[in-house]
């Protein structure tokens, strides 16, 4: 039985073009976000500018993300889903051309900003037309099919990144995103279907978000991917100085992981499909069950390498079922602000985790404690569930 169909076999087709069409938009998105980070010292040497500084590159970024998508998701509440999906890629196409052609630093970095802006509107609003197309039982899995292109640059984003770089430079790397950004472009005019205008968003319904349910679901997230990033920030040293991998095979565990996560981000859809309600508790204690795991095999080497690929699991089986149930708790009328706002708190989390783990290190716990304190995030997450289903 297909993914996104329940019978007739004209169906699926009718319902997976829109989809592919969102997925290869959030390939580009993703992509962007991530081959960066394996281009920073050619970024630095061609721009004059120190690693420190190059960094800010990602940090930018980050800062559009959570910043400047809600903003964005304001202003664009009034225009049809599809409209405004059009309009982010071309701002993240436009964006990475710019990338590509700049002449100097702050040009590169004000462009980092601004494709910021697209990628937290483009998955809320992706994955509010993702569930529009499929059956109520599959609008988690249909997220999830759209994430499926963030988890595949995810695997993806720095080798690929660092292989362009390394024939054709770093600027030659955003060329070929700029065009998947066309391509992406393209075939979200061609074939996601058209939809009602909205309706801007009023100061009764913004406040709407101050409510418990909202804000403890935007929580949730942030603390889970917290709880991700506080250890994946640090995983290289972990593996090579706490685990003894040999760096060489640094790289196959990372695959690993990324095999992991693009299994565990469909998984998660599934499960949020089955059991909406119990589906972020459940997810949620499995990613802090994932990380013990990961801290136990760190001293039984044979082990490293399947709790690389559990860590993924877990960590991105928790993805769906997060934005599903931000998108049930969000104010009506506001889906597309609320949808945003989930991912602006994944980022979040992301800077929250390495600001954590820094900490810890600063504090001198060591490295093979991250692992059972990033697993505290998780649980915090799910204890916050338990005592919001209950009030």
């Amino acid at each position: 039985m297909s993914l996104l169909t329940d019978s007739a076999p004209a169906v699926p087709r009718r319902r997976s073009a829109p989809l592919v069409a969102l997925g290869i938009g959030a390939f580009g998105i993703g992509l962007s976000e991530f081959l960066i980070m394996g281009l920073l010292p050619q970024v630095a040497r061609d721009l004059g500018v120190d690693l420190p500084s190059a960094g800010l590159l990602i940090t930018g970024y980050a800062l559009g993300v959570t910043v400047g998508g809600p903003a964005l998701a304001i202003a664009a509440s009034r225009l049809p889903h599809r409209t405004v999906l059009v309009l982010l890629m071309a701002i993240f196409t436009l964006g990475n051309l710019l990338c590509a052609a700049a002449p100097g630093f702050w040009l590169v970095l004000a462009a980092r900003v601004v494709t910021g802006f697209a990628h937290g509107v483009f998955f809320g609003t992706g994955s509010l037309v993702a569930q529009s197309l499929v059956p109520p039982h599959r609008k988690a899995s249909a997220i999830a099919f759209v994430f499926a292109g963030l988890t595949l640059a995810t695997v993806l984003g720095v080798p690929f990144g660092a292989w362009l770089g390394q024939i054709h430079g770093w600027r030659g790397a955003f060329w070929a995103v700029t065009a998947i950004g066309a391509l992406g472009f393209v075939a979200i005019a061609l074939f996601v279907p058209r939809s009602a205008p909205g309706a801007p968003l009023k100061a009764r319904q913004l406040a709407l978000f101050l409510r418990p349910a909202p804000l403890g679901a935007l929580a949730m997230t942030a603390l889970g991917y917290a709880g991700v990033f506080m250890v994946f920030t640090y995983i290289a040293p972990l593996l090579t100085e706490v685990a003894g991998v040999p760096g060489p095979r640094v790289a196959l565990h990372l695959l690993l992981f990324g095999l992991g996560i693009v299994g565990g981000n469909l998984a998660g859809g599934r499960l949020a499909d089955r059991w909406p309600g119990a589906a972020a508790p459940l997810s949620l204690a499995g990613l802090a069950a994932g990380l013990l795991a990961l801290r136990l095999a760190l001293a039984l080497p044979v082990l490293v390498a399947p709790a690389m690929l559990l860590f993924g699991l877990t960590a991105f089986a928790t993805l769906a079922p997060l934005q599903a149930r931000m998108m049930a708790r969000t104010p009506a009328g506001a889906d597309m602000l609320g949808a945003t706002l989930n991912i602006s708190a994944f980022n979040l989390g992301n800077a929250l985790g390495a600001w954590l783990g820094g900490l810890a290190l600063a504090a001198g716990v060591g490295l093979p404690a991250l692992a059972p304190l990033a697993a505290l995030l998780p649980l915090g997450a799910l204890a916050l569930a338990f005592v919001r289903e209950r009030t």
